[in-house]
């Protein structure tokens, strides 16, 4: 059951009442956002896409797969989404495992309206940041990927706060060689200058660290 394809930010709700879907999606479409509706957990998932963006609307008990089997199973794909759940049943052990399942929000029914317009705007917000931090860090790669082994290794030194000086001694080479090196760091880099390089590096490590990797390009 489909309101609207995802061209953009989407809310996907799902629940197993038919009336409470309808409800959602003609207040969530009538806010502004985009929206599609999902009688079921696996209905949702089997048209999930690593491509998607925006948030679920989920309620917590539903037959075959539960809100939190659907939070678990989201966590486990290449997008998990900000989750919300909205139900009538909640109680505090329910809402701490969701919370600690990095739900965005948990709601009991009924929810005012702005309540739930204020969380789904918040969702959709972290969405979008962890959206930009994700090509930041593919395009951070792609950038690491194009040096050479040496060029690595150099890199990795120079994260260090080592010195020209330092790294050629420590590699066995000119300091020359290294000035060479750093030159084509930072045109492939596309940095123009020491400070930048550094700033840069800090990103690629920081961003490494959010997504849960040890950073590239503080290997060996």
């Amino acid at each position: 059951m489909t309101d609207m394809p995802a061209t953009g930010p989407t809310v996907f709700v799902v629940d197993d009442d038919a009336s409470m879907l309808r409800a959602l999606s003609r207040l969530l479409t009538l806010a502004g956002y985009a929206v599609e509706a999902f009688a079921s957990a696996p209905e949702f998932l089997a048209r999930h896409q690593p491509s998607d963006r925006g948030c679920v609307l989920a309620d917590l008990r539903m037959p075959h797969m539960s809100g939190l089997e659907l939070q678990a199973a989201l966590a486990r794909s290449g997008n998990p989404l900000p989750v919300i759940f909205l139900t009538a049943h909640g109680d505090i052990p329910t809402s701490v495992q969701a919370i600690k399942g990095g739900a965005e929000d948990f709601l009991t029914k009924p929810v005012p309206k702005d309540k739930l317009l204020a969380s789904v705007q918040r969702a959709l917000a972290q969405d979008a940041a962890t959206f930009g931090q994700d090509a930041r860090r593919r395009e951070l790669q792609r950038q690491f990927d194009l040096l050479t082994p040496r060029e690595r290794e150099v890199l990795s030194l120079v994260i260090t706060g080592k010195l020209n000086k330092e790294i050629a001694g420590k590699l066995g080479v000119a300091e020359g060689t290294i000035k060479a090196h750093r030159a084509s760091i930072m045109e492939k880099f596309q940095v123009h200058s020491p400070v930048e390089l550094g700033r840069l590096t800090q990103e690629l490590g920081a961003l490494g660290r959010k997504a849960g990797h040890r950073p590239q390009a503080e290997a060996p």
